[in-house]
């Protein structure tokens, strides 16, 4: 069986899930959407841009002059965090809780829009007093805190364009993208909570200054978050809170051109150089604003939003910070992991704030699938009516036990896709439009241009897979690689003329819906058939002893690749001499002999990056028998030695 005829049989076996009426009835965006996108693209966005305060409302939409460096708005003005914090205030609504911060350890904070005007003024004023001016560029590296979010809006209030890195990297990671933003000052704090214990940050930025590249850095401003015991470098550091608070609270924003840079955020996970990934203003909030209206029909009124992500993704840039507070949301923020102090820690939240939405990533939703349903049983989610997923293609197994037991099977979920570089959605259900099919993120937004093309550049029919390409220009797309064009064009526009190449693999079902299959480097080869990684591991986790599981395609003199497995059982599984041949049959009678994997191997957990991505490049080594390549990103690098301590004996070759 091909792997397209065993998509088509999923397809028919599979439930569809309209939408509920009452939320249809009320939906923020209707079928015409499309049809004004349709008829005139570039107005379509004009119309979405008008959702947003000018000081100088653009004339123009696009400049396409020359492609591929887009210009969107380019001769209107505004400035992004009046458009995220003022005119809320301005509008009667200072009131409203911008933010509910929920500390690991049970400590709270809320946070008013009012609130959050005077500390993000007094921010952009301390900013100030360091001498960051429009252009420099500030390096941020914090825990899930207020001041995070704070942070951020305050460089956008300045026209400072911020790096947001990751508070789990490295200080070798942290200098790189340090350096090559050429940044004069480092946010940070002292440290965090992370399952239960603090965990140091500043440390890392004082090794990260000691290395070349990183001498710009004039001044460290520092947030007491834990207590713990910080070195320090006078007339370098300086402490939020003797700084900040101490300033005035009234800052007039300043306006900014649509194309002013706003942020550069390294992409992670690749060999090489991180690419430094830039942002602009307007084009960008105009989407990032637009889709988090559309796609999440937020009523700012009575709705609780809750993105599990961390700001130091663009998951947390786009609907954390700017799409949310663009809409005046109200949103949870979350310092800690789901599992402490307890396994039920989401799900208390959720009933603590009454979250109505919720967008997460598949890995935490197959973490819960397997510590069970009946941790979320608990607790009262009846407050939810939206779910989300970010971040990688989700298999129907994870889709439907996210419906049925976090939404109740009453809840829509929108599995949405995007990239760092495409800034905001582009691939999404509508919640009161679409019937959802478990799997398929389904159909570009109004005003998105996507399809999947063959190696010639076709596109294919219906019912066939290829590449995801992106065929016109969008607004919050990347303008470029932070200093290297070239770069830029030869990742992204080289492999198809005049088409983006997103570097997913995709496929087409028979309605023309679109399946991601993940990166194409995520799609093996054997015996001369193109067999998605993500397919395997949705027919794996399908069998009812199977949690999770990530699959590889390792070197196979016969075969080109072999299909590789690592799983790990739900809780109530047993580990048998007859387990590899039953899940083996099973993924066989799912996807067809040629799926069948060569080699399964159960395993306690898997190597995860901090930000919860499975790192299969370290599976693949295993898998063939290297020497295992770098190990720092991973959350825990003693699971590596787990895993090659149960390496499984000569596979069968059947």
């Amino acid at each position: 069986m091909s792997s397209n005829e065993s998509l088509a049989n999923l397809l028919k076996e599979e439930r569809r899930f309209a939408p509920p009426e009452e939320l249809a009835a009320a939906a923020n965006v209707t079928a015409e959407a499309y049809e004004q996108a349709a008829a005139d693209r570039l107005e379509f966005w004009a119309a979405q841009a008008d959702r947003l305060t000018w000081s100088t409302k653009p004339t123009e939409t696009l400049d396409w002059s020359n492609p591929p460096f887009a210009k969107w708005f380019a001769d209107g003005k505004l400035n992004v965090t009046y458009n995220c914090v003022d005119r809320h205030v301005e509008a009667g609504h200072g009131d409203r809780v911008a933010l509910h911060f929920e500390g690991e350890p049970g400590d709270a904070r809320t946070i008013t829009y009012a609130q959050l005007k005077d500390e993000v003024s007094r921010a952009a004023n301390a900013l100030t007093e360091l001498g960051v001016t429009a252009g420099d560029r500030v390096a941020i590296y914090l825990p899930m805190i207020p001041e995070a979010v704070i942070a951020m809006l305050a460089c956008a209030r300045i026209g400072a364009p911020h790096s947001v890195v990751f508070g789990g990297f490295s200080a070798d990671a942290l200098a790189t993208r340090i350096g090559d933003a050429d940044a004069r000052v480092v946010i940070t704090a002292d440290g965090g909570y992370r399952r239960g214990k603090p965990s140091a940050l500043k440390p890392a930025v004082d090794e990260a200054l000691t290395k070349p590249g990183t001498e710009g850095v004039r001044s460290v401003l520092v947030v007491r978050r834990t207590g713990q015991e910080t070195a320090w470098a006078e007339g370098r550091d300086v402490w939020w809170h003797d700084l900040v608070p101490r300033q005035s609270d009234q800052h007039t924003p300043q306006a900014f051109d649509a194309e002013h840079p706003l942020f550069i955020l390294y992409t992670s996970g690749t060999t090489g150089k991180p690419k430094g990934i830039l942002h602009t203003t307007g084009g960008y909030l105009t989407q990032a604003s637009y889709t988090h209206h559309a796609v999440f029909d937020l009523k700012p009124e009575t709705d609780v939003f809750w993105c599990t992500a961390d700001i130091g993704w663009v998951t947390g840039h786009s609907y954390i910070v700017y799409g949310p507070l663009s809409n005046g949301a109200t949103q949870v923020l979350y310092e800690g992991t789901p599992d402490s102090p307890h396994q039920g820690r989401w799900w208390e939240i959720i009933q603590k704030y009454g979250v109505t939405i919720l967008y997460t990533a598949p890995t935490a939703i197959r973490t819960y699938m397997k510590w069970g349903e009946d941790i979320p049983a608990k607790f009262d989610l009846s407050s939810l009516r939206l779910l989300g997923s970010v971040g990688e293609p989700i298999n129907p197994e994870a889709w439907v036990w996210y419906r049925k037991h976090i939404g109740a099977d009453r809840t829509p979920i929108v599995d949405t896709w995007w990239q760092t570089e495409t800034g905001a959605m582009m691939i999404s259900p509508l919640p009161g439009l679409t019937t959802t099919k478990p799997g398929s993120a389904q159909t570009p937004l109004p005003g998105i241009a996507a399809t999947v093309i063959d190696d010639e550049g076709n596109e294919v029919p219906n019912g066939s897979g290829g590449y995801l390409v992106l065929t016109e220009p969008w607004p919050s797309m990347l303008r470029t690689i932070w200093g290297d064009d070239q770069r830029y064009l030869d990742t992204y526009w080289s492999r198809f003329e005049n088409r983006y190449f997103a570097g997913d693999g995709a496929k087409k079902d028979e309605d023309g819906d679109i399946w991601l299959l993940g990166r194409v480097d995520d799609v093996m080869l054997v015996s001369g058939h193109n067999i998605s990684t993500t397919e395997v591991e949705s027919a794996l986790v399908s069998h009812p002893k199977v949690a999770e599981a990530a699959v590889v395609g390792a070197s196979d003199p016969t075969t080109g690749q072999a299909i590789a497995a690592f799983v790990i059982l739900r809780g109530s599984a047993t580990e048998d001499e007859n387990l590899v041949e039953e899940l083996r049959t099973h993924v066989a009678k799912q996807l067809g002999p040629i799926a069948k994997p060569k080699r399964i191997l159960p395993v306690a957990e898997l190597p995860k990056t901090r930000s919860g991505k499975i790192m299969r490049r370290l599976l693949r080594d295993v898998a063939e028998n290297r020497q295992l390549g770098d190990v720092t990103t991973l959350t825990d690098s003693t699971v590596m030695d787990l895993i090659q301590s149960k390496l499984p004996a000569a596979p069968s070759e059947d």
